[in-house]
């Protein structure tokens, strides 16, 4: 028996509703799943880190820290870092975080480094989804110091407690024209690389060392980043500036001796010029109480953000 005529076409209705509801019920499905799976928290691979270097480049100085490292990491300088963000290829936050199946990464201090333009998102990152390891002593560092109560808030309810390290100003030099021009005289001439026989002398000066760790670091910045010294006649350095692997200017340092004769201005000059050249961000970080380091950088054109600090905060210390 065959189906009556209106019998068919209100079928034929009923089909036609039913495959609508089943294509838009399709699409409604893999929006939900773009939304959602889009948005998850995702590590960062070797060939994505250029393209988060450049969109961090739409936020310096603030980001110059965190983009530091990814630019010496995507030029297959050494890192025992694993970099995440919030969400891919869009994200509003990006942690730096060390990186467990790395067989060096507990030669160092555990540091992690994080930058983000949505507060909310970075709460929900380490506060629900385990973007950070709260459970042994860690350092975040080089942080938008507006972001500690928020910081402090989720270390109280992981029972982890915290303090804060050091305080800095973010000095960073947009343009090199401003430098002074380095003459031929007898201290440009006695500028060097430094090499690993200087490690001790670097790791026993610098105030955050002295200890195996801090050996480590300066063994892989001499090793493996742009470093510079002054030295003397028998080819001792005597005056020494290196980079970090976050490819900040730091540990300028000249021996008590050798103050008062201009190798600290030199040595910023010298080294400024040639990062500049090769394409690196021109940055430093001088602590809050430094004055003699904040007006030296100053008058060689370095400049900050006023309404903004820089924070260094310990956990589980």
């Amino acid at each position: 028996m065959g189906l009556k005529l209106s019998q068919t076409a209100v079928l034929g209705q009923r089909v036609g509703v039913c495959f609508c509801d089943h294509f838009l019920f399709s699409v409604l499905s893999f929006i939900l799943y773009y939304y959602f799976f889009s948005r998850k928290m995702k590590i960062v691979d070797q060939e994505e880190l250029r393209a988060v270097e450049q969109a961090l480049r739409g936020y310096f100085p603030k980001s110059s820290k965190v983009h530091g490292f990814l630019f010496g990491m995507s030029r297959n300088k050494p890192y025992t870092l694993e970099v995440v963000v919030d969400s891919w290829p869009d994200f509003k936050t990006i942690i730096l975080r060390p990186d467990q199946q790395n067989e060096h990464v507990s030669n160092y201090t555990k540091k992690v480094t994080l930058f983000c333009t949505d507060v909310q998102v970075l709460k929900r990152m380490i506060m629900e989804e385990n973007a950070i390891d709260w459970s042994t002593y860690f350092l975040i560092g080089g942080f938008d110091i507006s972001l500690a109560p928020m910081l402090k808030e989720v270390a109280a309810s992981k029972g982890v407690n915290v303090r804060g390290f050091t305080l800095v100003h973010l000095m960073f030099l947009s343009d090199p024209c401003n430098l002074p021009e380095l003459r031929e005289n007898s201290i440009e001439t006695r500028i060097y690389s430094l090499n690993e026989s200087h490690i001790d002398l670097v790791n026993k000066t610098w105030k955050f060392g002295g200890d195996e760790k801090g050996y480590n670091n300066i063994k892989n910045l001499i090793s493996n980043f742009p470093t510079c010294c002054i030295v003397d006649e028998s080819s001792r350095p005597v005056s020494w500036m290196l980079m970090y692997d976050y490819c900040a200017l730091g540990m300028l340092y000249t021996l008590p001796e050798y103050r008062g004769k201009g190798y600290a201005k030199t040595l910023i000059t010298f080294m400024s010029k040639q990062l500049h050249a090769q394409g690196y961000p021109v940055y430093c970080f001088i602590e809050e109480e430094n004055d003699i380091s904040l007006c030296l950088f100053k008058s060689l054109g370095f400049t900050e953000d006023p309404s903004y600090r820089a924070a260094w905060f310990e956990f589980n210390y």
